[in-house]
């Protein structure tokens, strides 16, 4: 089996494939390499490859190797896998673009972002930055600075954002890991469009150190992967507190690797109707029923006044987010994008009665939440409204309404993450003809546990999956594997314009 077949598998996969010694940690980061330069000018998913970086650090990591047997590093759960990382993330080197033009003229992080440092301590290989919607505010990842990201499954159509870049990439085998953000579903929403898993855990669970913010209150960052199995060991590597992010919860890392297996055994599961239900199409309804019946859960309950919860958190948004860039918006309003400037215009214009109205009506959809909880363990939601829409699309026809696209993308899962619950979204394929569609699985705070256990137990008997897409590369024919960094020039001449390799 080649390096390059081995890309194709999970992160999992991967290391244990470098443990037995079938391929080296650089093979694998040079196949991924090769993937980026073969397929991106498509995709779309990448703004910088750190190409150089990369084989340096797989070369270390095979030297490692080297000194003794593979049983000696037990500490490196993630031995050898390339990721990526949305580009609001700190990349030492790298100015953070946060998807923006006016970043563009930042200076060079000094360090990589917190969650970064911590998944190359468990022998990940970064191999670059992916693009997103400008400042995170939006649900299509249709960037005019670095241009659409294209879903990997038909490129006619939306990524999902505002993390599409990571979930593109994964969808296209480009590497089998990614770091996202999602303030009101930009990791779900990409997860469901592009078909890959994705974990939003509770909020303030992961440190955002050294991440570029959108909505302090709201903001939360989580991994997008190939299989759940991934997801976990991904979250348990960056899990624990750090003083520098005061949204941070001073708590201790519980792993969920082990409970896996244990499945959906003894969980009592409901699906979320009412709003849940009537603002999803078809296709999206379909998911859930078959989630639902897969797991044997019969019973379907509401949360009351969801629109609301979802009122309150656009208001919440607009007033937060739009702060954070009132001086360029005096001074450079014509640098930002078309869309997220009149909306941080609008939220600079919010009075702060309504803001104070709603947070209060968060709290109390929280509390709401909270006694759900009591009688249930689990709920599952559709992840977004339909599939994904082409790129361009102005309006969407769901359930009978007649809505604006980018931002009823995120009509399902804006009122979750406003009350900051854990979610895992699980990509579910033969509903629509062509094209996966997400389903969230929501527990209560801290319960990031169970939500993957049901996940598992939903891939394990195949109802869940998130499989590479058949990408055509006759156009693109393959680069040759290089050995050194010096020879990283070659595989990037291959790869589309803009992508930017640093020293």
């Amino acid at each position: 089996m080649t390096a390059s077949d081995i890309l194709s598998g999970d992160a999992a996969a991967m290391t244990a494939a470098v443990r037995r010694g079938e391929c080296s940690v650089s093979a694998l980061v040079e196949a991924s390499l090769a993937r980026i330069a073969a397929t991106d000018g498509r995709v779309n998913a990448f703004t910088d490859v750190t190409a150089s970086r990369a084989m340096a650090r797989a070369s270390a990591l095979d030297a490692r190797l080297a000194q003794g047997s593979a049983d000696t590093v037990p500490s490196l759960p993630l031995l050898g896998v390339p990721f990526a990382v949305k580009n609001l993330f700190d990349v030492k080197g790298l100015p953070t673009l946060a998807g923006s033009k006016i970043e563009r003229e930042s200076p060079p992080a000094a360090r990589d972002a917190l969650l970064i440092e911590r998944l190359e301590a468990a022998g990940a290989v970064l191999v670059g930055a992916l693009n997103m919607d400008e400042y995170a505010y939006g649900f299509t990842t249709e960037n005019t600075h670095e241009g659409a990201t294209h879903n990997p499954h038909d490129l006619t159509r939306v990524a999902g954002g505002s993390s599409g870049g990571s979930g593109a990439a994964i969808a296209a085998g480009q590497v089998p890991i990614a770091l996202g953000s999602d303030t009101n579903g930009s990791i779900r929403v990409p997860s469901s469009l592009c078909g890959v898993f994705g974990l939003k855990p509770t909020f303030g669970r992961l440190p955002r150190t050294r991440s570029y913010p959108f909505v302090a209150s709201l903001d939360h960052l989580g991994p997008l992967a190939r299989s759940v199995r991934d997801l976990a060991l991904c979250y348990d590597a960056m899990q624990g507190a750090d003083m520098h992010d005061p949204g941070c919860a001073q708590r201790e890392a519980e792993p969920t690797l082990a409970t896996l297996s244990i499945g959906a055994t003894g969980l009592r599961i409901a699906t979320l109707g009412g709003y849940f239900h009537d603002n999803a199409g078809p296709d999206a309804r379909a998911a859930v029923e078959r989630v639902a019946q897969a797991l044997g859960a019969t019973r379907m309950v509401e949360l009351p006044e969801t629109a609301r919860a979802r009122a309150a958190a656009f208001l919440i948004t607009q007033a937060e987010g739009s702060n954070l860039h009132l001086s360029d918006l005096r001074t450079r309003a014509q640098d930002f994008e078309p869309l997220s400037r009149d909306r941080f215009l609008a939220g600079a214009l919010l009075p702060a009665a309504w803001l104070v109205q709603a947070q209060r009506v968060r709290r109390w959809f929280a509390l709401r939440a909270a006694e759900l909880f009591a009688d249930v363990d689990v709920l599952l939601a559709p992840a977004t409204p339909c599939v994904a829409p082409e790129i361009g699309t102005e309006w969407l026809d769901i359930a009978g309404q007649r809505l604006p696209a980018r931002p009823s993308l995120g009509l399902l899962t804006q009122p979750i993450s406003c009350i900051g619950l854990p979610v895992c979204a699980v990509p579910v394929w033969g509903v629509h003809a062509r094209l996966p569609i997400g389903v969230q699985v929501i527990a209560a705070p801290w319960r990031e546990d169970l939500v993957l256990r049901v996940a598992q137990a939903m891939e394990s008997v195949g109802v869940v999956q998130a499989p590479v897409a058949a990408l055509d590369e006759i156009d693109h024919p393959k680069t040759p594997a290089v050995s050194s960094p010096e020879g990283n020039s070659a595989l990037l001449g291959a790869a589309r314009r803009g992508l930017r390799n640093p020293p």
